[in-house]
């Protein structure tokens, strides 16, 4: 007669003619409702067209039936307010990356308004998330500096160890070559190398460039290795003389003559 009278469960009822009648039929299976596509602003003003998918239950048919007119449009709006509330709290970056937490956060909204309709919202997830045009091209070109960023970085710790490595690769040929030079002959080689890379210069010097200045005794080889020895002769003295000044004289013997008493000596002879 109009009045609600009982709930009918599954299986066998009995209905009086006239008097009884199925007002309305809840499934008690799970629900997936697709929630149109919203725009949405951030909480940096930028405008997101969203959308999802929601997953419910019927958990008491009394209160889906009596509770609210259209359940599943009811829940359907509640998610659609709710997701651009929660947007708003959000900037972009943290969207894409807080998206689990904001289905999260969205259920439990949904949860606490649909109680009193007898609904249950089991999950929600958001299927697409679409940014204007110029927001994915910066996004982008943020993300193409990101990487070059660390590429550059990258390349700057390889050249920084290849420089390192090959620092200590000098200093152990330096020390290798020092010690060669120690050796017996040692100068009588290092002035065959010095004579063969001069000459090697002077093959050189016309395939760099058209305009060449060379000495007048270009013709004269062995002038030119001589010189190259003179050269690395001088250089030897320079640096024993140094060394021999530099060490401390040893105790007991007999301090060598100082220029001006050889001067001073020279001209008592004569």
């Amino acid at each position: 007669m109009g009045k609600f009278h009982r709930i009918l469960e599954p299986g066998l009822n009995f209905l009086i003619p006239l008097l009884d009648r199925i007002r309305y039929v809840q499934s008690l299976k799970e629900i997936v409702i697709n929630v149109p596509e919203q725009s949405a602003v951030t909480l940096d003003n930028v405008t997101l067209q969203i959308d999802g998918v929601l997953y419910l239950r019927v958990m008491d048919p009394y209160k889906a039936s009596y509770g609210v007119e259209d359940p599943e449009y009811a829940v359907t709006q509640l998610a659609q307010t709710t997701m651009r509330s929660e947007l708003g709290k959000l900037s972009l970056d943290r969207v894409f990356r807080e998206r689990e937490s904001l289905n999260a956060n969205i259920v439990d909204a949904i949860n606490q308004a649909s109680d009193c309709w007898g609904i249950r919202c089991l999950r929600y997830e958001i299927k697409d998330i679409h940014v204007p045009p110029r927001v994915k091209e910066s996004m982008q070109m943020q993300h193409f500096v990101s990487v070059l960023m660390c590429i550059l970085l990258c390349f700057i710790a390889g050249e920084a160890n290849a420089m390192l490595v090959r620092a200590k690769a000098k200093a152990e040929a330096i020390q290798l070559l020092a010690a060669a030079l120690a050796q017996q002959h040692g100068s009588a080689a290092a002035s065959l190398s010095v004579a063969e890379q001069y000459v090697s210069a002077f093959s050189k010097l016309a395939k760099d460039s058209n305009t060449v200045l060379l000495p007048t005794n270009t013709g004269d080889v062995t002038h030119m290795v001589a010189q190259a020895l003179g050269i690395y002769t001088t250089l030897t003295k320079t640096q024993a003389v140094k060394t021999r000044d530099e060490l401390p004289p040893a105790h007991g013997d007999p301090q060598p003559p100082s220029t001006e008493m050889l001067k001073a000596e020279q001209v008592t002879s004569s």
